[in-house]
């Protein structure tokens, strides 16, 4: 590609594209979350609308149903890449969508007939459905974001995480005191990702060259500014998975995601079970309470947005040095909240909130530090790198509340939870300081689509091109007219 200095227009279509992952992760979220106000709207009607089916399951049963999700969720993440790579994102995205679309919609009717057993499989489906989400997210991002823009469109497009969030917790509890009742939670959440669906179908592309509305300007920025050759979505690159497993930026960032989905789910499950044991606070059942965290999340996203746009563009940080400084940020600060948390009392009940309102909210500076560092390492290999990181990191959480169930045999005593918030802190302390030491936005070398080509090319040359037996001389002057056949270019250039 020519043209590098090329400018597409200051709001073009890789800003749509970012857009529509940032709706597309919100409709999916609201789908995967809506579960747990849902679930207490199903088995107490006396809170909602008390005009639809009652359910009596038991906790245990709840609980079944609150992490069947990620049951099938985890065992996409990988296979999610490949099918990204073969057959783009476009397509990937919009099966996954539709997918949790239809399964939401037959969401009610399936209960009716088959209980929380069905309820559970159901889940697991969408699980299986919404797994490949991310490595696509990232993929898709990789081939569209310039890398001067790439913090803006890949933060402001995981932003929708966090909206979603927010939204599955307002909407689904007015949702469920309307006349639409706890059905409607569902059949609400499936229209959402059908809308989003036809969006994607319309204006989705899987890179600039495919799309029908991008201007020639804008997609020579992209592709040159992506160093992209003429036929370089025509190929399929190969995976070098020994010099992926032997890479250390991308080791450290392996244990750096670990080290933050512990600390991570520290925060988000333990905490609300701290406050009720040790300081006497149903938060759980409080909507504005529950929800606080993760509006503080979603808000300080695009904080560490503008800020990481500004350091960028004037140019006082380089990007690896705003990955470090805003991965700091996320991990240390929550990691000294929740050292102080384990200290308060019953009287310091609203200090409380405070500490764990800020912890969760700044810790959304991870997307930025560490989250998008997947596309620095390898723009060709994003989504292989992020279902590989995501699939390490989402066994974390099933083993945080073991632990801590394990440490935790009072939950009145705060000595036992303060040995459970320091272990997160040190978690989030030592992931980070790896991450400082290890961690690099700079492109590996793996990362070029020609990196397992040489050594390929060596062996054909050794055995197909043998050497002439006597060699041709070369004249300094006539080399240039010469023309040699094809099978001695290696050797006349040697």
């Amino acid at each position: 590609m020519s043209n590098k200095g090329a400018k597409g227009p200051r709001i073009g279509i890789r800003h749509l594209q970012s857009f529509l992952l940032f709706l597309g992760l919100t409709a999916m979220h609201i789908a995967r979350l809506n579960v747990s106000v849902a679930i207490v709207a199903m088995t107490n009607s006396a809170t909602t609308n008390p005009n639809f089916p009652e359910y009596e399951w038991t906790e245990k049963h709840k609980s079944y149903i609150l992490s069947s999700f990620y049951w099938g969720y985890i065992v996409t993440l990988c296979p999610g890449s490949f099918l990204c790579r073969r057959y783009g994102a476009k397509v990937v995205l919009f099966i996954a969508s539709f997918g949790t679309a239809v399964f939401s919609m037959m969401t009610p009717w399936c209960i009716s007939w088959g209980g929380w057993q069905v309820f559970c499989a159901i889940r697991i489906l969408q699980g299986l459905f919404q797994g490949v989400i991310f490595p696509c997210v990232t993929e898709h991002l990789a081939m569209w974001s310039p890398p001067e823009e790439r913090n803006r469109l890949g933060a402001f497009s995981y932003t929708g995480t966090d909206c979603g969030t927010v939204l599955a917790m307002f909407i689904s509890g007015m949702i469920a005191e309307s006349a639409m009742g706890w059905p409607g939670i569902s059949y609400v959440s499936g229209a959402l990702c059908a809308a989003w669906c036809v969006l994607w179908l319309i204006f989705g592309s899987n890179n600039a060259p495919e799309s029908r509305f991008i201007g020639e300007a804008e997609c020579k920025y992209i592709e040159s500014s992506l160093q992209h050759n003429e036929d370089f979505h025509d190929r399929i690159i190969p995976i070098p998975w020994k010099a992926i497993w032997t890479s250390v930026p991308f080791l450290a960032l392996l244990v750096t995601r670990c080290a933050e989905t512990y600390g991570l789910s520290t925060l988000q499950a333990e905490l609300p079970s701290y406050m009720n044991g040790v300081l006497n606070m149903d938060i759980q059942s409080n909507a504005v309470f529950s929800s606080l965290p993760f509006l503080a999340m979603w808000l300080l996203s695009y904080v560490y947005l503008i800020a990481a746009d500004v350091l960028l563009k004037k140019k006082f940080l380089s990007l690896t040095s705003v990955r470090k400084l805003f991965n700091t940020l996320s991990f240390w600060i929550p990691a000294a909240a929740l050292i102080g948390i384990g200290f308060l009392n019953e009287e310091k009940k609203v200090l409380a909130i405070v500490l764990m309102t800020l912890s969760v909210g700044v810790n959304s500076g991870a997307t930025i530090g560490s989250s998008l560092n997947t596309i620095d390492l390898s723009p060709n290999h994003a989504g292989i790198l992020i279902g590989l990181s995501n699939t390490v990191a989402n066994i974390i959480p099933i083993l945080t509340p073991l632990i801590a169930g394990e440490i935790v045999t009072d939950k009145h005593d705060r000595g036992q939870w303060q040995i459970v918030f320091g272990l997160a802190a040190i978690i989030f302390f030592v992931g980070n300081c790896v991450f400082l030491v290890w961690g690099t936005a700079k492109a590996q070398p793996w990362d070029a689509d020609d990196y397992l080509k040489p050594k390929d090319a060596e062996s054909c040359s050794e055995k197909k091109s043998p050497p002439p037996a006597i060699a041709p001389p070369i004249d300094p002057v006539l080399e240039q007219t010469i023309s040699w056949p094809e099978r001695y270019t290696v050797m006349a250039t040697d």
